[in-house]
């Protein structure tokens, strides 16, 4: 087997089913029918035994695993019979199988590889497999990449700024462009103002990493771009989400609302006082206006949750951005449920709830989490 990748183990249990007996039986029977001398039966023996044991995504490297077992030993054939196979697997997701056979064996023909990735991306994604190329030759690789971010399909110009994200979830880190953003830099000037909104979101969430390492780098960036254009703008807003939440006044600045609020808040409520996990909080107040001018705001919430040693975190909630007008009132709200995650365990104590406007702490309240 090739040397194994990085993938993600961490998917709800009941997704790995996608990856189920009858979805072998499929991929066995749709190889075949494009290539007849297809050995279903040993790839059915060698990808079925333990499977109830396997993760979603170690089924997934399982069936690349299995088809390289079962396909021709060379390279450029196994991947002819692969671009006949895409259009008939009957599932998105599972066509991740086509990329990631790429990553894990096609290392060393470059050409064909990037061929094969930009076709099968079309299928699902293959936002994963083209960082095995990236972390070992970043510069041939984003060479061709940069071509890709002017195609005329949105699906290949996703994979531009979606596979060189230096922190993609669910992949390993890319080093070279986490120390330099400036080597995606051309991906994401030549999609600034892409009309497709999937990959504005990629481009999003790329700036985003990026100001995770280097936020004085976005934030320079984005003044530099047009942002009366409104599909930039989108892309501003969304990339600058995590520094807007931390209130960095120049993210704040980037959106209009960088200057400090001239608003009063009134009848913060945090309901109810005492509750358990799994039941609803409520907040709600009421944002006045004291300017005699229009203001743009962001009103997020931050939430400081207990941890199990007694000190707190917090963690900030959007929850509207929107243009006051003089003397505006405006009554808002939000609902949550209190619960459990992969990513945040809730603790027995009390949590202080802050309000905050452009960046500013102006009300507080608090709740109590009960013992289970």
């Amino acid at each position: 087997m090739a040397e194994s990748v990085a993938m993600p183990d961490t998917a709800a249990p009941a997704l790995k089913n996608i990856f189920d007996p009858a979805r072998y039986r499929h991929i066995a029977a749709e190889t075949a029918a494009v290539y007849p001398r297809f050995d279903s039966k040993q790839f059915l023996a060698l990808a079925l035994p333990g499977l109830d044991a396997l993760s979603l995504m170690q089924r997934l490297r399982r069936t690349s695993e299995c088809l390289h077992a079962t396909l021709p030993a060379d390279y450029r054939k196994s991947i002819a019979i692969l671009r006949k196979l895409a259009p008939r697997i009957n599932s998105g997701f599972v066509t991740l199988v086509l990329p990631d056979y790429v990553g894990l064996y096609g290392r060393e023909d470059f050409d064909t590889s990037m061929e094969a990735l930009k076709f099968f991306t079309t299928f699902g994604s293959s936002e994963f497999a083209i960082r095995e190329f990236i972390r070992q030759d970043p510069g041939r690789t984003l060479a061709v990449m940069k071509t890709w971010a002017k195609d005329k399909s949105e699906h290949v110009r996703r994979l531009a700024s979606e596979g060189s994200r230096p922190r993609l979830p669910w992949s390993f880190r890319l080093d070279a462009l986490m120390a330099d953003p400036e080597l995606a830099a051309p991906i994401l000037e030549a999609l600034k103002a892409d009309g497709s909104l999937y990959v504005r979101k990629s481009v999003a969430n790329h700036l985003n990493d990026i100001t995770k390492l280097h936020p004085a780098w976005v934030l320079g960036r984005l003044k530099g771009w047009p942002l009366e254009n409104p599909h930039t703008a989108w892309i501003a807003r969304h990339a600058l989400r995590t520094l807007i939440k931390q209130g960095d006044k120049q993210a704040l600045g980037v959106i209009g609302a960088g200057k400090k609020a001239a608003v009063s808040i009134s009848g913060f409520s945090v309901s109810p006082k005492k509750l358990s996990l799994g039941e609803r909080l409520e907040l709600s107040f009421t944002l006045q206006s004291t300017s005699r001018r229009s203001q743009r705001l962001v009103v997020d919430y931050a939430i400081h949750y207990v941890k199990k040693a007694g000190s707190s975190s917090a963690k900030v909630f959007k929850l509207k951005e929107l243009d006051l007008a003089p003397g505006q009132s405006l009554q808002l709200s939000r609902s949550q449920v209190v619960r459990d995650f992969t990513t945040r365990v809730h603790h027995a104590g009390r949590h202080e709830v802050d309000i905050m406007v452009n960046g500013e702490r102006l009300a507080s309240g608090f709740f109590e989490l009960l013992k289970p």
